[in-house]
């Protein structure tokens, strides 16, 4: 089989438009999530991230986009750009592109946005993009929840490795809009302070906005210094229930199992872990309860929520990303917001920025509907 590589990388979110920007302020430890007093997206303040957009304008204007994009397509747009210039790869029959996102241009719904209802199909995404970079190959449209970001790696691993393409570029995002706020107010969801993951005094999740873009290939002159490699990687449903996770992490056990099969890894090779940890009640005990039964207790462990928010189809490509640089660094980065353990098994959460000696990362994801993703990279400078 061929070895899959992930490379050139874009992050665009309230820490800054480009990933470098963004890792040094997660090594900081500077959060993105602020007070967001907004009554077209929610009628009280609420705590989340997104993205200035007046910075937004300003670097799209350098496109010189003829088409008329909604928010979520400029976004996307600014961030493929960054990475496809940066590999030098010539968009032909060989190269893929997947979008991976769980509610698209939702906003366009609203009666002021200003572009027709259509746009709300997932579809004009892939459709907006691949006309403007002039992509060969119709564009996929990967949307399963919270697990979208990394699962389009999976996505892409599988297609290169069935000689389906060459290469693969991956564009991930979502919106800060009022359908998905007050869909997770519903739930009483939503924190009223900046999230705490696995902390007993966690109270919620804050939902943030970020776009990220990655070459996903198998050709190693295309790579970068935080390039890394796929060993392993899983897809998992729990079958439990279609907003809870399972009460015995049945779903995501199994899902890491698979994926360290593949990888033919043992747990004491692997030297943290960037989990999903959204700082709901549930999610973070199934994760404890999961990772308590591979036998992962004492790896050092984050969820990143505290920086962007759950910023939910882009969230696993987003954490993937950090990850990367995490291990070129060998820096083990804090989980913000955690102050004391909360969940009913022993995890050994990130409590400060550290350096360490990282070589394989396992990075999971969890959503709604039952589905579970895993993934282990290794750096390979």
């Amino acid at each position: 089989m061929r070895k899959i590589y992930l490379s050139y990388n874009s992050i665009i979110s309230s820490l800054g438009f480009d990933s470098e920007t963004v890792i040094e302020k997660i090594k900081d430890e500077v959060s993105g999530i602020s007070v967001i007093n907004d009554k077209a997206l929610f009628h009280n303040p609420f705590y989340g991230s997104v993205i200035n957009k007046t910075i937004l304008e300003n670097e799209f204007e350098a496109l010189k986009a003829k088409e008329n994009y909604t928010v979520l397509e400029q976004m996307m747009l600014l961030s493929l750009n960054k990475v496809i210039a940066a590999s030098n790869i010539t968009i032909d029959e060989s190269v893929g592109l997947i979008i991976s996102t769980t509610k698209g241009n939702i906003d366009v719904l609203n009666k002021t946005s200003g572009f027709d209802k259509s746009y709300a199909y997932l579809s004009r995404i892939g459709t907006a993009l691949k006309n403007h970079f002039l992509f060969k190959t119709e564009p996929l449209v990967v949307s399963n929840a919270c697990v979208s970001g990394i699962l389009s790696i999976s996505v892409a691993k599988r297609l290169i490795q069935e000689k389906v393409y060459k290469h693969v570029f991956l564009v991930s995002g979502d919106l800060v809009s009022k359908f998905v706020l007050s869909g997770f107010n519903s739930f009483q969801a939503l924190s009223d302070s900046i999230c705490k993951p696995y902390s007993k005094d966690r109270a919620g999740i804050n939902i943030g906005e970020a776009i990220a873009s990655i070459l996903i290939t198998s050709d190693t002159n295309y790579l970068t210094e935080e390039s890394v490699e796929l060993l392993g990687e899983a897809n998992c449903n729990d079958a439990n229930h279609i907003s809870g996770p399972s009460r015995s992490g049945e779903g995501l056990y199994r899902c890491v199992s698979s994926a360290m099969r593949e990888a033919a890894i043992q747990p004491e090779e692997i030297d943290y872990i960037s989990a999903h940890g959204t700082a709901t009640i549930f999610n973070d005990e199934m994760e404890a309860i999961a990772f308590n039964r591979l036998g992962f207790q004492n790896i050092p462990l984050n969820s990143l929520k505290g920086y962007f928010g759950h910023t939910l189809g882009s969230s696993g490509l987003v954490e993937t990303i950090v990850g990367m640089y995490s291990l070129k660094q060998n820096t083990l980065f804090c989980s913000k917001g955690f102050t004391s353990l909360g969940v009913s098994k022993p995890l050994q959460i990130i409590e400060k920025t550290k350096q360490q000696q990282l070589d394989i990362f396992l990075k999971t994801a969890s959503g709604f509907g039952g589905v579970n993703t895993a993934l282990l990279l290794k750096s390979i400078s």
